[in-house]
């Protein structure tokens, strides 16, 4: 594993322990490792997988939220050459359970009870016999000591399973993981309503990483606070690898209590905060700010929703940023533009950056023609750090490329002519609520196969602190209710997806060949 330039995760976690032995790598609570103790950590996971049967290429999947153990869950299951599959903490059981049954996964790594809900027991409530694929369970303490459950493995059982395999084969195994081994398979719902795994190799993961860190300016004095959810590609791809590439303390936040990220912020003196808009406009709101020093923010790194130029001031001279960056990002690709630390606020405020990641990006019109600077089309990338494709499913590949290998994004944009990109619209209709993209192909599937409704449509609306929420359009029967609605969402779909308002209509506008004209909703007040 040596060379100077990491190839691999496991390569990468190794490098870091001889480059930065005795710097700060993570930092939980009373859980302070440097990068000497995080490969010892990482190797003991790895053989502990790998007493419980976890081979070369097998699927483990990691539901999490931020602590030190999704860190070191994940990074153990890539040392023992596993592919990682992150699921997103907030989805409900039958979720879940999808993401486990379609990746085939081997070993579920979850969390015991976090926010009051037990995910554990929420899966097994929907089909109990379909974690059957697995060969082990290991549950994570995240709010207070686990009971004993049937079937399961602890956290804190690790090291008596490690003690079964020697730290040389966990060596032997992760020194074996080639650039090309999928490293990881991030599953993003799509505008079919179905979720597909995009999945990326070790070599595409690091390179987003290498280029984020460089763009990022990322250096060993840094301390980040990763309060973007790791199980999402920002989180993990431009988070957690980009520090242990630049020897950066990572610093997980397991929710988003702004009282406590200002308070991190000034005892752990953080210098690089990333997030969507509206954490920093939540700090700069927050009637205790004054009260706390923030004079080590150094970076901000946001997007996923345009940014006042007010904001970005009020960012740069209130909460003492150098740098405030946007970017536009997606699972495929992950991180596709980027700002740059010496451009103007008008540039961040109002563009995604430019090209990074050894990335193109065009604009093609509908005939597929290169569109000149200033006009719009659909934003096209191409480039070594595309995803390879999704899992199982060759029909939704070769329809997210075109002949060429440019990924299809559809999401509609701008060139202006320095090559910096401005999203003005999107083909999908996704919407963005508070930081996560929400498709409302998705809702629609799941409304209607609630009783008494006809016809739906769900767009997104404006919101204050969010961003923007659901709005669903309902043509149904006269006893259809708004709880009704409310009631059978709560139980099927992850909150940021369940729509905030519901207004029931005798019917949908549509055009002449009978698509819903969302456009016409959008603007009803």
């Amino acid at each position: 594993m040596s060379g100077s330039e990491p190839l691999t995760v496991p390569a990468a976690v190794a490098l870091a322990a001889q480059r930065f032995p005795d710097s700060d790598s993570l930092l939980d609570g009373p859980v302070r490792l440097n990068f000497a103790q995080l490969l010892d950590r990482v190797r003991t996971v790895a053989r502990a997988l790998i007493a419980e049967g976890i081979r070369p290429g097998d699927r483990v999947a990691l539901c999490s939220p931020n602590t030190h153990h999704w860190v070191l869950a994940a990074l153990g299951a890539l040392y023992a050459g596993a592919t990682l599959v992150p699921i997103n903490t907030r989805f409900t059981g039958s979720e879940s359970l999808d993401v486990i049954r379609r990746s085939r996964a081997r070993a579920l790594v979850i969390a015991g009870e976090f926010l009051g809900v037990d995910r554990l027991a929420q899966i097994r409530d929907v089909d109990s016999a379909a974690l059957d694929q697995l060969r082990t369970i290991i549950r994570v303490p995240v709010e207070g000591e686990l009971e004993p459950v049937e079937g399961t493995r602890r956290w804190d059982d690790l090291d008596a399973l490690a003690a079964a395999v020697p730290e040389s084969q966990a060596d032997e195994v992760a020194a074996a993981v080639t650039p090309d081994d999928v490293s990881d398979i991030l599953f993003t719902s799509g505008t079919t309503g179905r979720s597909k795994g995009a999945m990326s190799a070790h070599r595409q993961a690091l390179g987003v990483a290498r280029s984020w860190a460089a763009n990022s300016e990322l250096t060993g004095e840094d301390r980040y606070l990763v309060i973007n959810p790791f199980f999402h590609s920002f989180g993990y791809k431009a988070g957690l690898l980009p520090c242990l590439l630049r020897g950066v303390a990572v610093l997980p936040q397991l929710t988003f209590d702004v009282a406590e990220v200002l308070r991190r912020v000034e005892a752990d003196r953080i210098t690089v905060l990333p997030g969507p808009p509206t954490i920093y406009q939540s700090m700069l709101d927050h009637p205790d700010r004054d009260r706390h020093d923030l004079s080590s923010l150094r970076l901000a790194v946001t997007g996923a929703a345009t940014v006042p130029v007010v904001l970005v001031e009020r960012m740069q001279r209130e909460l003492t940023f150098d740098a405030v960056l946007t970017a536009y990002g997606l699972t495929e690709a992950v991180v596709v533009t980027m700002c740059r630390p010496d451009d103007d606020d008008e540039t961040v405020a109002s563009t995604c950056g430019r090209a990074t990641s050894e990335l193109e990006v065009r604009i093609a019109g509908k005939d597929g023609a290169v569109q000149p600077a200033g006009e719009a089309g659909e934003v096209q990338v191409r480039g070594p750090n595309v995803m390879l494709g999704y899992l199982d499913d060759e029909a939704a590949t070769e329809q997210a490329f075109d002949r060429g290998g440019w990924l299809r994004t559809g999401d509609i944009g701008t060139l202006d002519e320095r090559g910096y990109l401005t999203i003005t619209d999107r083909l999908k209709d996704m919407y963005i609520c508070g930081g996560f993209n929400v498709y409302p192909a998705e809702i629609e599937q799941v409304l209607s196969r609630l009783d008494g409704v006809v016809d739906v449509a769900v767009v997104g609306v404006p919101d204050e602190r969010l961003g923007e929420v659901g709005k669903a359009f309902v043509v149904g029967s006269a006893d259809l209710s708004t709880e009704d609605v409310m009631t059978h969402c709560r139980d099927r779909l992850a909150n940021y997806k369940r729509p905030r308002q519901v207004e029931f209509r005798a019917e949908l506008p549509r055009n002449p060949s009978g698509k819903i004209l969302k456009r016409l909703l959008r603007d009803l007040k």
